[in-house]
């Protein structure tokens, strides 16, 4: 408890550090965005980070200053959201999906009509991460085995039970579940209380790499095959993506291209608000996406055609407006 408030008030000097450093004094009139991100060991919260840097270096022109909050991600962004809490949180395409339709979490409350789609980001693979003594080849194998699913409500506990499904296995029955946040699964898996986890992941992962690097050997494992390729036919938000191991986890024993599926990552908002304010949001993102790549390896391959692909809810009109200002969309 006491290194993870260390890190919490480290976290926080850094991300004051991004948005005061050289930034003109408060002004009455300003604008305060929040972006809710991720827990801080993950991808969401340093491109969150990233976002804000950008977007708060236009003070002067916009009026708007932007901070990021660590929270429990996808879906806890998409009600922070809806309730009014946050004006924008990364969320994974198919939690924003099923929130937008009242589906999963969402099917006692309702379809979130108000939530918006600003754009899209990298690839979250769905990651399985095993020890190398565990026998287990294949998604198969984990049958018996103690399996970590992620936390229950976030996306990528999703992902892992429709994985497990569509080859056949019952979460329940046919594996040992556990259900606790994937960036305490390194150390459960190093202390030989699990055999594997899975997570839903931009690579290079921190908490991958705590895994695959530590004392225990482990290592990633495909989730493909032709009950993979019918999940992704059924669920339009999944894709077939490769995670590029050779190139991103060097030294890491085994194929140099892991097969698997994935979500995209998307920026989400709301409908109430203001145009004006996601359409700056979104144009400085686009138009310093060079600068924007350079601050973490998972957003290195990101093109302003792709940042429009994956989208599961209406776009924003802001997000919209700078689209068919530059050719993106007519």
């Amino acid at each position: 408890m006491k290194r993870k408030i260390i890190v919490f008030f480290i976290a926080c000097f850094a991300a004051s550090m991004v948005f005061n450093a050289g930034s003109p004094e408060l002004r009455a009139e300003d604008i305060f965005i929040t972006i809710g991100s991720g827990d801080f060991s993950g991808v969401y919260f340093p491109v969150g980070l990233a976002m804000a840097k950008i977007i708060n270096q236009k003070r002067d022109e916009y009026g708007i200053r932007a901070t990021v909050e660590s929270t429990p991600a996808s879906v806890f962004n998409l009600n922070a959201i809806a309730a009014g809490y946050l004006e924008f949180g990364l969320a994974q395409a198919d939690k924003q999906y099923q929130a937008v339709n009242g589906l999963a979490e969402w099917a006692k409350v309702g379809p979130q009509k108000e939530l918006r789609a600003a754009f899209s980001l990298y690839n979250e693979a769905v990651t399985l991460v095993v020890a190398a003594d565990a026998g287990i080849d294949t998604i198969l194998d984990l049958k018996g085995k103690r399996v970590n699913l992620g936390n229950p409500g976030s996306g990528q506990h999703q992902n892992a039970i429709e994985a497990l499904e569509a080859v056949g296995l019952d979460p329940k029955r046919d594996i040992f579940p556990q259900q606790v946040n994937a960036s305490e699964a390194p150390v459960l898996l190093e202390d030989n209380r699990i055999d594997a986890f899975f997570c839903t992941v931009g690579h290079p992962s921190g908490t991958v790499q705590a895994a695959i690097y530590g004392r225990r050997k482990a290592r990633i494992i495909p989730i493909a095959g032709p009950a993979v390729d019918k999940l992704i036919v059924a669920k339009k938000y999944y894709n077939k993506t490769a995670i590029p191991v050779g190139r991103i986890y060097p030294d890491l024993e085994g194929p140099v291209e892991v097969n698997t599926f994935g979500v995209l990552a998307t920026l989400c908002t709301s409908s109430r608000v203001p145009e004006d304010v996601v359409y700056a949001v979104t144009k400085e993102v686009f138009e310093n996406l060079e600068e924007f790549r350079r601050q973490h390896p998972a957003l290195a391959d990101l093109t302003r055609e792709g940042m429009l692909k994956g989208l599961s809810a209406p776009i924003h009109p802001g997000a919209l407006k700078y689209f068919k200002e530059v050719g993106l969309l007519k």
